[in-house]
């Protein structure tokens, strides 16, 4: 019993240090879908120029932060027009350049992993593409498209299909502060909670389960602690290994990246560790179901690649910078509740949640909410609008 109650407690002070950050980046990016449609991005990302990628990178970073939703909504944009590179790079930044991401890695881990994450990401997106370049033949492609075409369902398809933004004329900011666009928002907040909890909280009590059972030396041992220069090479390569391994998205793979840097893994393999939320087994799965088995397989080789280096390059380069933080100083928060700053900013998002919770409540939103997993084709989504408009997967 001990032994269980140790690993919930650390879950559960792991928790409430990302809090207030999880609630501040969800309700962004709520803000960000309930005005822009999602027509506007397939326009956008209709090459795969330097140009293109970091719109596309762009346009990611202010989305979604679910992997399962990042990986539906990037089929849902190729099988719209986007360019499949493009879509890929979208789907990489919005679950590793997203805010929400990068504030918790600085709670949990220091601002360093943070900037590594911002400069580690773009990285990736750049050496995937010159990959797909050279390696992405036509015919694979085709069948890719092909496969695509059939909708076979992942997870979180529905939640991916359904367009939230809001109809109408008027400013940005006259759209947000309308009666729809708050409505909109307070969806789009409740379901993108709905797509992360579950991966949320295993990767929370996974985390601490192996903070409170798996003993340090273990780690240090597999990490080559104490060689430097193997530590340095091995890092990049056995991170991405672990996380598709650990079966956890985006975010709930931060906690368990607190623990590998404590145990000893190198600065560039916690990177190539976080960006690997995007090959873990059931993703993996998905690709084949979307893509058929040789595209899946090619995206495993290529994506893993791109980790790899990128770990390797913000190694480099944060090393020679000596802006690689001391691992002995990393902690795994224990102290539980406390009255400090996060508990000022807990109390203040919470009811900011709260209120978006009630107005989906109010606003018909648990009927939208059995919709998230539907399958790709019926995102079609009845929003009290006044002309009777229906936004869904098939936008114009």
């Amino acid at each position: 019993m001990d032994a269980v109650l140790h690993a919930l407690s650390i879950a559960g002070s792991m928790t409430w240090e990302i809090t207030w950050a999880l609630i501040l980046g969800f309700a962004l990016s709520a803000v960000v879908q309930a005005v822009i449609r999602k027509s506007t991005v397939v326009s956008l990302l209709g090459d795969d120029r330097p140009r293109t990628l970091a719109i596309a990178a762009g346009l990611g970073a202010a989305s979604s932060s679910c992997s399962y939703a990042a990986v539906a909504l990037a089929r849902s944009l190729f099988r719209k027009g986007a360019n499949f590179t493009a879509a890929m790079a979208f789907e990489i930044a919005s679950t590793n350049l997203v805010v929400e991401l990068g504030v918790i890695l600085a709670l949990l881990m220091g601002w360093q992993f943070t900037a590594a994450e911002f400069v580690g990401g773009p990285i990736m997106i750049i050496v995937l593409a010159l990959l797909f370049r050279i390696f992405l033949r036509d015919k694979l492609l085709r069948t890719a498209r092909e496969q695509a075409e059939h909708g076979l369902a992942g997870s979180m398809e529905g939640h991916a299909a359904m367009d939230m933004s809001v109809a109408g004329e008027g400013s940005f900011v006259r759209r947000l502060f309308s009666r729809e666009g708050f409505t909109s928002t307070s969806h789009v907040f409740v379901m993108e909670w709905a797509a992360i909890l579950r991966d949320l909280v295993v990767g929370l009590l996974i985390a601490g389960a192996i903070a409170a059972w798996v003993p340090d030396s273990f780690w240090r041992t597999f990490f080559f602690d104490g060689h430097p220069l193997a530590a340095k090479l091995w890092g990049p390569i056995v991170g991405p290994l672990v996380a598709i391994a650990s079966f956890v998205c985006s975010i709930g793979n931060v906690p368990l990246a607190v623990v590998l840097w404590k145990g000893g893994i190198s600065f560039g393999g916690v990177v190539a560790f976080i960006f690997a939320d995007l090959l873990i087994l059931p993703i993996l799965n998905i690709y084949r179901k979307y893509y058929g088995a040789k595209t899946a397989a090619f995206l495993l080789g290529t994506f893993y690649l791109a980790m790899v280096i990128a770990g390797y390059i913000v190694e480099l380069a944060f090393g020679g910078l000596g802006l690689i933080p001391d691992q002995a100083d990393a902690k795994i928060p224990m102290e539980g509740v406390s009255w400090n700053y996060t508990t000022w900013l807990n109390i203040v998002f919470l009811l900011l949640a709260a209120v978006l919770l009630v107005r989906f409540w109010r606003t018909g939103g648990l009927s939208m909410l059995s919709m998230m997993g539907g399958s790709p084709d019926t995102g079609h989504v009845q929003h009290g609008h006044p002309t009777g408009d229906t936004h869904g997967g098939h936008h114009h």
